[in-house]
This record gives C-alpha cells, structure tokens and sequence, in this order.
C-alpha cells in the first residue's frame, strides 16, 4: 500500500510535502534546538533520528504552518501580476519545514508510536486541516490561480509546468475555493471535525488491535502451528507480562495467519472473534460511531461542494472518474468470484465430510480446510515452502536482484545512518551509471505500537526545484523469529516485499521538477500499479533462482515445488477475490451516501450492503469489516479501495506486454521506467498506460491469472 501519510490526508496537493534545502523559510527563533528547525545535514536530507526527540513534533508542526500560512499570504497578496514563477513556484517552495516535520511525524505515527506521539497526533489534526483550508479557501491566491488556469494556453510553458497549473486548478476547485463564505466557514468546520475523528479512528484502531490478541493458556490449543511460529508466541506473551502463555498479535486484516495451521476449531474460532470484534465491544476502542460519523461529515462536505455524494467527489482526479465506472468495474468480477467461491466452499464442506466432521464451514474454518485442500489437490504444504524464503535472501537476491537486473540499479548497506527503530536497516541505491539515487530504509517486523499491513511512504520527496532526492521507507508486519532463529516468509509475504518495493521504485524514478506532481503523488487507482505489477518477478524463474534457498542446505528450490506453486496460482481465487470485493464495495457504498441520509448503524449497513450486492457469503467475510477498516477512515484511501482491484487490471495487462517481448531484460525495464516509473503526476494516467501497452486496459490477463478465464 501506498501511505498517504497523516499530513497528507489533509492535504489537497503537494504542498506541504515539499521536503527541501534550507531557505528563509527555515528561519527561526528558536535555533538549534529542534532539528526540524534546519534542513538535515545527513546525506540525502534523512533525519537525524538520533537527535529527534517526541517533544520537538509538536512545537515544529506549528512553526511550520505559522511559516508556510506566512508564504502563502505573501504570494495571495503580491501586488504583481500573477506569473507562473510568483504564484505556483512559489507555493512549491512553502512549507519546507513543515514538511520536514510532517514526513517524520508520518513515519513515527504508523510504524513506531506512543502515548505522547499520539496525543500530539489528535491535538494537530484539526489545526492542520485548519491550514489546508486557510491556503485552499483563500479567495485572493484562488484568483490568482484562476487567471493562470483561464490563459494557460498562452503561458508558453514546458508539458509538466502545465500540467502544474492544471492541477493546481483542479484541487483548489475540489477543495471549495468557489464556494461562498458562509459554505467556505461550514466546510471548515466539517474539515476539522473530519480531521480530529479520522486520527482518532487510528488510534483506537491501534489500541483495539492490541488489546484484542488472542491469549491461549494452553500448548496443546496450539496444535498444528509450527514450532517456530509457538516459540514467537511464547516470546510476545513474555514481553506482555504473561509469561507461560502464548500470545497471538491480530493482523489489520479479518482473516489472521494462523488460521490455517490451528487444527483446534475452538482456537480458531476464538482468534477469528477476537479479529472479526476488535473494534466493537462497546469500550473506549470501539470504533463504529467515529465511523459513522465520519461517513455523515462527507456526505455533508459532497453537498456543500456541490456533489451528490464523496464518492463522485473524491474521484474526480481518479484513473475511474465516476462511482458509474467502479460499479461497472465490479459487475464483471463479482459474479464470477462468488461463484467460484462458492465451488470452493463445497469442495470444503467435502474435505470435512470425508473427515467425518458434520458442522457447516465457516469463516473460521476457511483458511485451514482451504490449505488442506490444496495440499490433497496440488501436494503443497505452506511448511514445505517457507524454508526456502529465508527474509535477507528474498530482499537481497530477489527484490532488489530483480531491479538491477530491469533496471541497473545496485544496493550497499548503510550502517552509519541513524533509524526510529533497531530493526529498521538502510541501504542506498545507485544507478546504472553509479549516480546515487537515494535512501531505502526496509522496516519488516511486527510491533505492538505499529500499524497492522504493510506500506511505503517518502521521507523526502525527489524534486529538480528543491534539488533533493528521495528518502523512502517500506514497512511490513512479519512475524520476528525467536533469537537464534530465521526469519522466514510464507510465500504471500514474499510478494508483500515485492510490491511495497514497487511502490519504492515509483519513489526512485521520479524524475519532476516540482513536488507535488513526484513520484507516488499520483491517483489512488494508479499508485498501485507499479506495486502490483512488480509482484510478478517473485516467481519469474531466474529470480526465483537466486533468492530461493533452504536457509539449512542452501539448495535451490526444487523445480518440482516451484511447479506446484505455479500450478496452485488459482487455488482459492473466488474466495481472495471475493474478500477483496466486499471491502470495497463497502467502501464505495458508504462514500455514496447521500447528505439527508440518517447516520447510520454500522453493524445493519454492513450487513445490507453486502447483501445489495450479493457479496453476502458468510464464510467469505470481508478483507476489512467497516469497524476496522484503516485505509477508508484513516488512510486516505476512501471511496478508494477498488484501486487495488483496478491496478490489478493494469499490472496483469502490462506484464503480459513483458511475456509478448522477452520477459525481464534490461532494455525492456528501461522502457517501463521510463515510460511509467519516472512520469510521475505528469500525464493523464489512461494516456500514459496506453502510450506503454498500445491500448486501453484490458481486463482479461486479470481474469486469466484469476482463474475466473
């Protein structure tokens, strides 16, 4: 996933993401004592987390907007006419400090959090939704904005410095700056109170998930699970004080991990519960009314901007445009992944007869007779396959073995660069050429005060205006192996590795001159797609090579088992799909709410939603159910979700473009950087793929490698 980090959920543009050098915007009374308050020294700008101290966010946050709101009044109330340098240059140089602090705090507040982070978290969070209004509402800089966009056709100006006016033009459009002031004072409102919920949201959420591990008392209710795997559950429950015991962390997802290895149905059911009800038992972690609330502010902030709902709102600026376009998106998966799901759900309750079992298949049930099935029908066991997936070697010999092979570009460790956690490593990235491109910081161990998921995200952004280069991070939520012991990946944890680095990749090449049209700083329904696409180098055969090893033997993976692999590619695909559809459909339909619409119970809305949509299948549940869904309330992603599932169309589709022309060299990894890793925000997205492909997307090698064609 692509974070679209606390500030920049915010933020309508780029502007306070502009990560730069030391200019007079930096200027403080308070020098040298918050590092903020100066550009960093380290190379590449990467924070000097050694001298960050948790009580320098909240006095540089302020700084940082007084600064930025005073540029932008400067450049609202030049007396000048407006010009493309004095007006939108000019805002891509604001807010440098705020920006340095805002990507830091982003980093902390996701993957390394505590109590005071957190309270600074939720105090900022209106302040900075006040700030975004202040320069977006602000009528004189929208005139000035306005007459660029109306004579941009005589500005005579490069293609990526019109595409700036045009951007700039849209967003402050979306953002109500043609409103009247009485609706400008409402939407305020509305943005703040949105704002204060949505950070709130994610710290319950966090809370929730932490206090709802699952505690087993008994080794025996453990059964089935590998040792390794008991031995870290051991080891949590320790650091939790309850020596003796076993703990079981919850992922952010509803299905967790070890459902498919627990071979006593009690435990499972109990661990699926304690997932499925983390954020809804009626405490101060529950969930459903700062969701349902939330959903009411947008609802009301689409009227006031003049939309029938978010959704058509929000996808304005999006690859799909309309709510019309994702429903028809869907209409052709769902009915085919339902009924594949429920093919597989009768194969299931099969497997369970023939053990002589007599109860229905449930949620619970799924991912552990689903694994069974597959062993039976393919001979593959999920033990037989991790021992070859050893984390050092999937990163160094697969992951980044494949981007030198595509793209020349080479990794060195860095040891002398200081991180927010002792698990976090650093490498730098040079081209083919032995340009440095930047820093990658890898941050793969699951943590109590961490986000659940995985994600990227920048810490500096690249831009040829500010002449920086990007810092950008990836984290993971993989389960850390007992002391002594190898950390060692399921094969889905694999691809995880491979499509955040993608989504780095899309963060290196990035080759703009101004920040907000950088690198990831592209539409939801279009970030994931370098991501996605770059999955498929997991199991392309010279890769898999090189990074495929027994961590005991070092031998190769067997041909044999790479085979069963591919030929299990399929297995289970209704019930993924499915589980995905109904996270977003949920989402989509919670964002097509319209104003005068009560608020609603999020229990009774979830269950009609699903059901409007025949996505209803009780042993499918959501990816996401609604009380804990973190990238719709808390991450950016609302009305958005389905751009997992549209990328997928566009990742499927320019690889089979790969397989018509030799599959992974060099020359064609160029062509793709070139033609859609580097463009960042530059070009309408539909023009960009087709100039790649030849064509419009086409959703059949989706479908295909589905197994639903």
């Amino acid at each position: 996933m692509k974070q679209f980090t606390y500030l920049c959920m915010f933020a309508m543009t780029g502007l306070i993401t502009a990560c730069g050098n030391k200019g007079e915007g930096d200027k403080s009374a308070e020098t040298g004592a918050n590092p903020f308050f100066q550009a960093s020294t380290l190379p590449y700008q990467a924070p000097p987390f050694d001298k960050i101290k948790d009580s320098d966010f909240e006095p540089a946050l302020e700084e940082g907007m007084k600064q930025q709101l005073a540029e932008i009044q400067k450049i609202a109330g030049n007396s000048e006419a407006p010009t493309f340098e004095n007006t939108l240059v000019a805002m891509e140089k604001s807010g440098q400090l705020l920006s340095r602090v805002s990507m830091v705090f982003g980093v902390l507040t996701s993957a390394n959090t505590n109590d005071l982070l957190q309270q600074v978290q939720e105090k900022e969070a209106p302040k900075l939704a006040a700030h975004q209004d202040a320069i977006y509402l602000d009528a004189k800089l929208f005139a000035r904005v306005n007459t660029l966009y109306q004579k941009r056709n005589e500005l005579n100006l490069d293609a990526e410095s019109l595409r700036l006016v045009e951007y700039y033009y849209q967003q402050f459009v979306l953002a109500g700056a043609n409103l009247a002031d009485d609706a400008k004072t409402k939407l305020k409102k509305l943005n703040e109170e949105e704002a204060t919920l949505s950070t709130k949201f994610s710290n319950q959420l966090l809370a929730a998930a932490k206090k709802g591990a699952l505690v087993v008392n008994d080794k025996n209710q453990l059964a089935g699970m590998a040792a390794g795997e008991q031995d870290a559950a051991a080891k949590d429950a320790k650091a939790a004080g309850m020596e003796g015991k076993w703990l079981l962390p919850l992922q952010n997802t509803t299905q967790q991990p070890a459902l498919q290895s627990l071979s006593d149905r009690n435990t499972r059911q109990q661990l699926f519960e304690a997932s499925w009800n983390r954020a809804e038992h009626k405490d101060a972690n529950d969930t459903r009314a700062l969701i349902a609330r939330i959903a009411k502010i947008r609802a009301e902030k689409a009227q006031l901007l003049g939309f029938p709902d978010y959704a058509t709102w929000k996808l304005q600026d999006q690859m799909a445009k309309t709510p019309a376009a994702v429903d028809a998106f869907f209409s052709k998966l769902i009915p085919a992944a339902t009924a594949k799901a429920r093919n597989e759900a009768k194969d299931i309750q099969a497997l369970i007869a023939q053990q002589k079992d007599t109860f229905s298949l449930q949620a619970w049930d799924w991912d552990h007779y689903a694994e069974q099935v597959r062993k039976a029908r393919y001979d593959l066991d999920e033990s037989q396959i991790k021992p070859y997936f050893v984390l050092d070697s999937v990163l160094r010999n697969g992951v980044f073995y494949a981007a030198t092979q595509l793209y020349g570009i080479t990794f060195k460790e860095r040891t002398d660069i200081p991180v927010y956690h002792k698990d976090v490593r650093v490498f730098e990235l040079s081209d083919h050429d032995g340009a440095t491109i930047g820093l990658f910081y890898c941050d793969y161990f699951k943590r109590d005060n961490k986000n659940g998921g995985a994600w990227m995200d920048n810490m500096v952004r690249q831009s040829g205006l500010l002449n920086t280069k990007p810092v950008i991070y990836n984290v993971c939520n993989y389960t850390k192996p007992a002391d002594g012991q190898p950390a060692l990946l399921s094969f889905d944890e694999v691809t995880t590795m491979f499509h955040e680095f993608g989504h780095a990749l899309h963060g290196f090449f990035a080759s703009q001159r101004y920040p907000a049209l950088s690198g990831t700083s592209v539409a939801r329904d279009f970030v994931e797609f370098p991501s996605q696409f770059n999955e498929h180098w997991a199991l392309y055969p010279s890769v898999l090579k090189n990074y495929a090893k027994h961590y005991q033997t070092n031998a190769p993976i067997p041909e044999a088992l790479v085979t069963k692999i591919k030929n299990a590619a399929t297995f289970n695909q209704g019930y993924a799909l499915t589980e995905v559809l109904a996270a977003a459909d949920l989402d989509i339909q919670w964002h097509t709410l319209k104003a005068d619409a009560p608020q609603q119970d999020v229990d009774q809305f979830e269950t009609e939603a699903l059901k409007k949509t025949h996505l209803d299948l009780g042993y499918v549940p959501p990816r996401y159910r609604s009380s804990y869904f973190l990238h719709i309330w808390g991450n950016g992603y609302a009305a958005g979700y389905y751009a997992y599932l549209w990328t997928e169309m566009l990742d499927h589709d320019a690889y089979a473009w790969f397989e018509e022309h030799g599959g992974l060299t060099r020359e064609n990894g160029q062509r793709f950087r070139d033609m859609i890793l580097s463009r960042g925000n530059t070009q309408d997205y539909g023009t960009m793929f087709k100039a790649f492909r030849g064509h419009d997307p086409d959703i059949n090698p989706m479908l295909k490698n589905r197994g639903l064609k």
